[in-house]
């Protein structure tokens, strides 16, 4: 905990996918509390992932007043607030802003079909999604979904919004969009005129423009100020500014101090997501982006994700262990210490054992949700801890294959800014250096994310001009890890093998999805 002086504070609120986590920051970054309320997932039917946001209030609330509490703080001098949320995680609401259903969170993907219609339309907006293909993740594909499978729902919403939207007009009363999130997940360009009316107009959803909040603000710019409501429920004084936020990922790049272009983001844990800013914009098939103003005013947001790559780590361990059987032979937290130990010990490519972490499918650069993970080249002589090895450089050469798109489409990386998860474990972060050169730097506040939207309140609350400057303000670096040269170069050969790992099996892939659904 931070020396407390008088403030100014900043209030953070990270709405995620287990749970809110407030964080209560000064100006200069440091820690003054942090708090967290969880709520729960409902998935009634593989591949559906519904919340309610009755749940996100609830956990909002107690979050903030348990930081409040334990920080010491008085809530006046509290300055200013942003949330940052999940996304895209939709939700439909009546006029008076009550849900007409649970939320569709980000990880909710029964809008597979919707999604191939989109991208079967060939509108100039799927430059975003990478031309050819889109997300079932997105705003676009979720509402089709609503649409087809849920009419009555679909005519009755009044707003139709992402989670950090519907949080914001919580805490104010104001209906607004965030631009990082329209721009991210709903194909908004204001330089092409804003909603991709041509898009909506393909796919039926000729209303859905109408449905959608007509203001769009940047991240930073004051959203509103504390309603009257919020504020008692909050325990905070009613007109504290709230600035405008967007999706968990992005708000954490601004709280890893990457709003310039050369560095990019890597935000691990579950999943991984590969974040860097450009001057330029460009588009390229396996990159989303380029995202217009979504962080940065003036500037392109460029997008890549692995979408099983901590959760793999997790589905080994718990095989190694012996958690799967309800028998575990050693604790967690001793299994990771006992592989890694044991794995560090093993040359570049794991004694030629290779796999794909496409666990749960692959994000980019494939957009293939039925491509599926493998482990290839087995011997007897293959340990525990070469399986353990073999996973974290297929993570590893999946990021690179990432980096290899961006770069092939002019965008030059100088080093990575990495947080979450991964970054406590020394193995995994030096592979991550050495399979792609790059030098990483890890942060003093893990919480990238809450600390991105206290810089971003920090902006509204008039302590710091510009989101740049908070950034610059509020960020500092403890670690920097250098790249290995020999073993970035033993790991060429392996990760040119991953790649065409992908290519060699996708078709078997394909089939064996398709004949196991039916």
């Amino acid at each position: 905990m931070a020396h407390l002086g008088g403030g100014p504070y900043l209030l953070g609120l990270d709405g995620g996918t287990e749970g809110v986590r407030a964080g209560i920051f000064d100006a200069s970054g440091h820690v003054i509390a942090f708090a967290r309320a969880p709520y729960g997932t409902a998935h009634e039917r593989p591949g559906w992932a519904e919340q309610d946001p009755a749940d996100w209030w609830a956990a909002t609330v107690e979050a903030t007043r348990s930081a409040i509490a334990s920080s010491g703080v008085s809530p006046s001098a509290i300055r200013a607030l942003a949330v940052a949320c999940t996304s895209c995680t939709v939700v439909a609401l009546d006029a008076n802003g009550v849900p007409l259903r649970p939320a569709l969170i980000w990880m909710d993907v029964r809008a597979a079909a919707q999604a191939k219609r989109i991208a079967a339309t060939g509108d100039p907006a799927l430059k975003y999604s990478g031309y050819d293909k889109t997300s079932a993740e997105w705003l676009l594909s979720k509402v089709l979904w609503l649409s087809d499978n849920e009419p009555e729902t679909y005519r009755s919403a009044v707003h139709i919004c992402e989670y950090t939207d519907w949080l914001g007009w919580r805490l104010t009363g104001e209906w607004a969009v965030s631009i990082n999130t329209a721009a991210i997940r709903g194909y908004y360009d204001r330089h092409a005129g804003g909603w991709p009316i041509s898009l909506f107009d393909a796919v039926g959803l000729h209303d859905l423009v109408d449905k959608l909040p007509s203001r769009v603000v940047d991240m930073g710019d004051t959203l509103g100020r504390l309603s009257a409501e919020a504020a008692e429920a909050l325990g905070l004084p009613a007109g504290t500014p709230v600035a405008e936020g967007g999706a968990d990922a992005f708000v954490g790049q601004v709280g890893l101090d990457v709003v310039a272009p050369g560095r990019v983001a890597l935000i691990t844990g579950s999943s991984h997501l590969h974040l860097a800013q450009t001057a330029i914009a460009s588009y390229a098939p396996g990159m989303f982006g380029s995202y217009t103003d979504a962080v940065v005013p003036g500037q392109y947001t460029i997008e890549g994700g692995q979408v099983s790559t901590g959760s793999v780590m997790h589905w080994f361990r718990d095989i190694a262990t012996g958690s799967w059987f309800d028998a575990p032979v050693v604790t967690g937290e001793a299994a990771w210490a006992r592989l890694a130990g044991y794995a560090a010990r093993i040359p570049p490519g794991s004694d030629g054992l290779l796999a794909l972490d496409f666990w749960q499918g692959n994000r980019t650069p494939y957009v293939d949700a039925e491509a599926r993970g493998m482990l290839w080249g087995l011997s007897l002589s293959h340990t525990p801890a070469h399986i353990y090895r073999a996973i974290i450089e297929a993570v590893c050469f999946g990021t690179e294959n990432i980096f290899r798109t961006f770069r092939a489409s002019g965008h030059d990386l100088t080093d990575i800014v990495a947080c979450g998860g991964a970054t406590n474990t020394d193995i995994w972060m030096q592979t991550h250096a050495d399979v792609s050169g790059l030098p990483i730097s890890l942060t003093a506040v893990p919480e990238a994310v809450s600390l991105g939207a206290a810089a971003l309140a920090s902006v509204a609350g008039n302590v710091h001009p510009d989101v740049a400057t908070a950034a610059r303000s509020m960020v500092s670096v403890v670690r920097r890890i250098e790249p290995d040269q020999g073993a970035h170069e033993a790991y060429q050969f392996f990760l040119d093998r991953y790649v065409a790992s992908y290519g060699a099996m996708r078709d078997l892939m394909h089939e064996v999805v398709e004949h196991v659904n039916g």
